[in-house]
């Protein structure tokens, strides 16, 4: 079992196998030159693979394979495989923003992805447009259908942002609960990769625009999970991501790990420790006690939570996967 310095039980690795992506989400790397990191520079999907089966044995029970976004990489459902067959039983998704999916849905679900967590901001094509600075919304809707198809659980998520899409908070419900699918409303996170003059929605803004048309019940909040969840009189449920709540850090399970063989103990801290060259000489030993040392120093509670005025993130959040 693996446990950090404050005595939290780390289970969940998220992968971010590439920082490239298709899209230039104006939240998250609106002028990031389309480049990338040189192959050599990547762990290869069985150096990863070595990593994995560690973190399995050592007691993690869910893998999130992120990006960028993951499928602009080649063979991930290879990847995926190797993963699925060692721990059949292990909880395996993918964050995706839903722009190649039709292509690869099938081969996914043939791999042993379980679930998919997949960004739709919009359902407006010029809103969508704005947002990722390219025409993506029939592409994504697209992908959000094969993936349904083929059977994988699919979770939306939006970015809520002011005077752009708050306006749809409504109807991206509506539209969510219509196909069977829990949609997670995100706090827009701060950080210096996203354009200035953005400003999000907080939880008690969203959850006033639901109730104008919806009856909405509180839940209990799952230990394991960073959304707060609610439901309709219907039954249905949706969430909300907060990570300037001063709870959201209090049962945080996660580690991520980078292409490029960071093991980053927070989403928004700067610090991280590299595995990669104890990974490329096969020292597994080393690339433990490694991960070990990182869940010791991770902190407490992110940025958001504390009294430090600089609540500004530094660290892309496509480089560590979101």
């Amino acid at each position: 079992m693996l446990k950090d310095g404050h005595g939290r039980v780390i289970d969940y690795l998220r992968i971010s196998i590439t920082q490239r992506c298709n899209f230039r989400c104006r939240y998250c790397m609106p002028q990031t030159p389309f480049s990338w990191e040189p192959r050599e520079n990547l762990l290869s999907f069985e150096e990863l693979f070595l990593f994995v089966k560690v973190a399995i044995d050592e007691g993690v029970k869910k893998i999130r394979i992120t990006g960028g976004e993951p499928l602009v990489r080649k063979d991930l459902d290879k990847f995926i495989a190797m993963i699925s067959n060692y721990a059949p039983d292990i909880d395996l998704a993918l964050t995706t923003n839903g722009f190649f999916l039709k292509h690869y849905a099938n081969a996914l679900k043939n791999a042993g992805l379980k679930r998919i967590n997949m960004s739709l901001d919009s359902l407006d094509a010029k809103k969508a447009k704005f947002i990722a600075q390219k025409s993506v919304l029939h592409e994504v809707l697209a992908g959000f259908e094969s993936a349904l198809q083929v059977g994988l659980k699919v979770k939306l998520n939006c970015v809520v942002l002011q005077g752009v899409n708050d306006d749809e908070i409504v109807s991206l419900l509506d539209f969510a609960k219509a196909h069977d699918c829990q949609i997670r409303y995100i706090e827009f996170m701060e950080n210096s990769h996203a354009k200035n003059e953005l400003k999000g929605l907080n939880s008690t803004q969203i959850l006033k625009e639901i109730s104008k048309k919806y009856h909405l019940n509180p839940m209990p909040k799952l230990p394991e999970s960073p959304a707060s969840l609610f439901s309709l009189d219907d039954g249905y449920t949706f969430g909300i991501i907060e990570p300037h709540k001063h709870d959201f850090c209090d049962t945080c399970n996660r580690i991520r790990l980078s292409a490029e063989g960071l093991l980053i103990p927070c989403l928004y801290f700067d610090e991280a420790k590299n595995i990669k060259d104890a990974i490329k000489n096969g020292d597994i030993v080393s690339a433990s006690e490694i991960l070990r040392q990182v869940l010791q120093d991770k902190p407490k509670q992110n940025k958001w939570q504390s009294d430090d005025n600089n609540k500004m993130s530094n660290r892309a959040f496509y480089q560590t996967g979101g």
